[in-house]
């Protein structure tokens, strides 16, 4: 039978439709995505979104409550905290991604050769990332921090540096499994050289996992950050970022609660929209659960 035969077939679905056919029935999932893209598209289009400047002073609204003019309140410099939210999530967005990308990719890296070439590799990987792992992620982002100084900028470099161990970890763990399936051994047979085979037969293979564990940590990396710049050790005034924003209101939760009620919120939203995205992408993604 031809390829176009088998794609033509009605009994036949390409694994991108049965992934989209399992994560419709996950509506929760669903839901997390819609926000999450709608949180993303505000990011973006910020400049249009927000109704006020997220910097600009008001003397005569200091720490106004929610009203039709200011739907969040203000703050204590009369700064509309809708439009520094919204002007935040750039920030907070930015660093959970690329954070998370960058432990990723070397991550990634790190566990391919670990579990393909095995031997004092692995043992020296494995063994610098048990180092890593042996610090709570917080303490080890203001170590980094401490020796690289505040700033968003080092903020990203931080967490990053605690999630490459578990990256590693994960892809090392796939890495074992599939170096020895019969369509590997297929590939080194005929001649595949080594970064071939890893990039190509290896590492399609973990994916799913990683997919999962990429979505649930860039909102623990938010929650981190956020947690930085709260003790200020991440963004630094007047910057709009959701956990400076709690530092900033602190003072003000007897009289003004709004000051920190809505860039916690945020935050809560956020982190939890990005964690149960990631229970939906793991359900969608298991092939035990095709059925379900």
């Amino acid at each position: 039978m031809s390829d176009a035969a088998v794609i033509a077939s009605p009994g036949v679905r390409s694994p991108l439709r049965e992934f989209w056919n399992r994560l419709r029935r996950r509506k929760v999932a669903l839901v997390s995505a819609a926000l999450l893209l709608l949180l993303v598209l505000s990011a973006v289009f910020a400049p249009w979104v927000a109704p006020y400047d997220p910097t600009a002073a008001d003397y005569a609204n200091i720490l106004a409550p929610p009203s039709a003019a200011h739907w969040a309140g203000t703050d204590a410099f009369g700064r509309d905290i809708l439009s520094r939210i919204i002007w935040g999530g750039r920030i907070s967005l930015a660093v959970g991604f690329l954070s998370v990308s960058i432990g990723g990719i070397v991550g990634i890296g790190l566990g391919l050769i670990s579990g393909f070439y095995g031997r004092w590799l692995d043992s020296l990987i494995m063994r610098s990332s048990d180092v890593l792992l042996a610090f709570p992620g917080i303490l080890l982002a203001i170590g980094v921090i401490a020796i690289l100084g505040p700033g968003i900028d080092n903020v990203i470099y931080a967490v990053a540096v605690f999630s490459v161990p578990v990256f590693a970890r994960l892809v090392r763990g796939s890495t074992l499994a599939l170096k020895s399936a019969p369509y590997v051994d297929a590939a080194r047979a005929i001649g595949v050289k080594s970064r071939w085979l890893m990039l190509r037969h290896i590492l399609p293979g973990a994916l799913p996992s990683v997919i999962v564990y990429f979505s649930m940590r860039v909102g623990t990396s938010i929650l981190t950050a956020a947690a930085l710049s709260f003790i200020g050790l991440g963004a630094q005034p007047p910057s709009p970022e959701w956990g400076a924003m709690l530092a900033d209101g602190r003072s003000f939760i007897g009289v003004a609660s709004h000051v920190t009620f809505y860039p916690g919120m945020a935050i809560f939203v956020t982190v939890l929209a990005f964690n149960l995205l990631g229970d939906g992408l793991r359900d969608a993604l298991d092939p035990k659960l095709k059925n379900v």
